[in-house]
């Protein structure tokens, strides 16, 4: 896939600069549909190189307990997809620059009709898809439809993907790849660092895209170390579990919890890029 769009720019400069791409995840309409144009924009503030956005979705299978909350917070308030675009469309009015990336499920898109949502996700200013559950092997005419309007196909890969499946990513997929860096669903389990590398080393030999490795990262140590393997490091349910400690403080303090752990997470991948001890 040669399409080119935010994500492809953006990752192309900060591999000239030699910078790892930090990429939050929040879930969309948590904890309530206002929240989440303004944590967006805080995201960017604060060294976000491309966000990704969570659509909810009633049974949110890759995804460990921390975000299946937040999906229940936003699916109380009756988040769906066409509101999400509209968030994203809102997003552009000040920000035409930072990519933003779907991350949900099929049903939604399905039932919005695959043409429709690949018109109306280009209109609003969509840069690309992440379905988890759309295995690379069966979206020949959904890429297709995707790339007609410039929009990237990201796969998830882990551990247990096999030959022929990272086969049809690196023919299916586009802007990047999405490692899961360990066994389980988001927001579980202890990181491997030397094993990580390994995989994604081997990984990078069959696959020709930036490499964003996620699941797992919560701490400053992690995301330092899985910036020296991968072309971003994606954090989510670390995020997503301040959302919930603050939501009955309201958003001032959620915004307040989301600056001070963004910094953490921003000066961690820039240490490692410049190769210095965190």
């Amino acid at each position: 896939m040669t399409n080119i769009n935010r994500i492809n720019t953006r990752l192309a400069q900060l591999k000239t600069d030699n910078k790892t791409a930090l990429i939050p995840y929040i879930t969309a309409g948590d904890p309530e549909p206002n929240a989440t144009l303004e944590l967006m924009k805080l995201m960017v503030a604060e060294g976000a190189d491309l966000i990704e956005l969570g659509v909810p979705f009633s049974d949110p299978m890759a995804d460990g307990p921390v975000i299946q909350k937040a999906v229940e917070r936003a699916l109380k308030h009756n988040m769906s997809l066409r509101q999400v675009l509209s968030i994203v469309k809102q997003f552009r009015e000040t920000d035409n620059d930072t990519p933003v990336l779907l991350m949900g499920y099929l049903n939604p898109i399905e039932a919005m009709g695959f043409e429709y949502f690949a018109q109306q996700a280009e209109q609003a200013g969509l840069d690309g898809v992440l379905t988890v559950d759309m295995p690379p092997e069966e979206t020949a005419g959904y890429t297709e439809l995707l790339t007609k309007h410039n929009l990237a196909r990201v796969f998830l890969v882990s551990p247990t993907t096999p030959e022929s499946r990272l086969k049809a990513v690196s023919e299916q997929g586009s802007g990047f790849v999405y490692y899961v860096s360990l066994k389980g669903v988001t927001g579980t389990g202890k990181l491997d660092a030397g094993n990580v590398k390994t995989q994604v080393e081997l990984l990078k030999k069959q696959v020709n895209l930036p490499v964003g490795i996620g699941f797992g990262i919560r701490d400053s140590e992690s995301a330092y170390q899985m910036a020296q393997v991968g072309e971003a490091v994606i954090i989510g349910s670390a995020l997503v579990n301040l959302i919930e400690q603050h939501q009955q403080e309201g958003l001032s303090a959620i915004k307040q919890a989301l600056t001070k752990q963004m910094r953490v997470f921003r000066h961690a991948l820039d240490q490692a890029d410049k190769g210095e001890i965190l």
